[in-house]
């Protein structure tokens, strides 16, 4: 009987007794390739959790902070929707009113906290989604992934949405409020002196909303999954471990794109209150009822 040990993952084939062909086809399905080909990350080793930390790191990180502009305008939109009716007119309005430098408030925060999130988030994914795997056991990990990935990305956001929480606070400060601050190296410690450690806190609640149950988090990576996998089920006619680096990347950024689509359009409401409990000294959750 095959041993599941650390290769224990979702796909059902990789729990049947595998002939020496498809042990060739599955150490290849599960490595991961360096620029130089040279060179295979094992999965589930500490290079490979530390290679999802340092690109989840990356990649929204930098992400985040090149649309630090539109983020701008679009925090604008929803404080002041009388100067800014919309988005497209309001980056006129910002650049009257502001100048350049205007659209790049909150970039330092910004790039900080989501780089901060993203490590937590796509490294403790990889370890939450083997974790509950093991625990499920073959039959049902292949049978319910789903839940697998939902669970995992769930508890991957927990940890994440701590780490990004402060460094939120105080973007959304600095791109609501002129005057408060400049920046992070200013920002961070005005909010302590003047909220003290609970106010960086504040909005952890609706960020744990918008991030783990349904939108960046939760929903991004299991529809991610699904997306993909149905894609390599129905558009292509080879398997994922037969296809070229180049077109594996291409499936994984259109699955990328479609998941992100759909979390764009159901944190719109959780996005909104954040904003305002950010903006609003004092403001609790029960408060956007009134």
């Amino acid at each position: 009987m095959y041993t599941l040990g650390r290769h224990s993952l979702i796909p059902s084939y990789l729990y049947s007794s595998p002939s020496s062909q498809e042990k060739k086809m599955e150490a290849s399905s599960f490595a991961i390739h360096s620029p130089s080909e040279n060179q295979n990350i094992e999965m589930f080793s500490p290079s490979f959790y530390a290679a999802c930390t340092f690109g989840g790191s990356l990649s929204c990180g930098l992400t985040h902070t090149g649309i630090t502009p539109l983020d701008v305008v679009n925090y604008q939109f929803r404080i002041d929707p009388v100067m800014y009716k919309n988005t497209s007119t309001g980056f006129g309005v910002m650049f009257k009113e502001q100048g350049l430098r205007g659209f790049f408030r909150g970039w330092a925060p910004t790039l900080v906290g989501y780089s901060a999130q993203g490590a937590f988030k796509y490294g403790f994914y990889e370890f939450f989604k083997k974790y509950y795997s093991d625990i499920a056991g073959p039959e049902y990990a292949t049978k319910y992934k789903t839940l697998i990935y939902l669970a995992g990305s769930a508890s991957a956001e927990l940890i994440a949405g701590v780490a990004l929480c402060p460094f939120e606070a105080v973007k959304v400060r600095v791109q609501t409020q002129p005057g408060f601050a400049r920046g992070l190296v200013d920002g961070l410690p005005k909010l302590v002196r003047t909220e003290v450690v609970s106010g960086l806190y504040k909005g952890i609640m609706p960020l744990w909303g918008r991030q783990v149950p349904h939108v960046n988090t939760m929903m991004k990576f299991a529809s991610y999954e699904n997306i993909v996998e149905m894609i390599y089920k129905h558009a292509i006619p080879k398997p994922k471990h037969e296809c070229s680096n180049s077109l594996q990347l291409g499936v994984s950024i259109v699955g990328g794109y479609m998941a992100g689509i759909l979390c764009a359009i159901i944190s719109h409401p959780a996005d909104n209150l954040v904003s305002f409990l950010n903006n609003s000294k004092g403001a609790t959750v029960g408060d956007v009822s009134a």
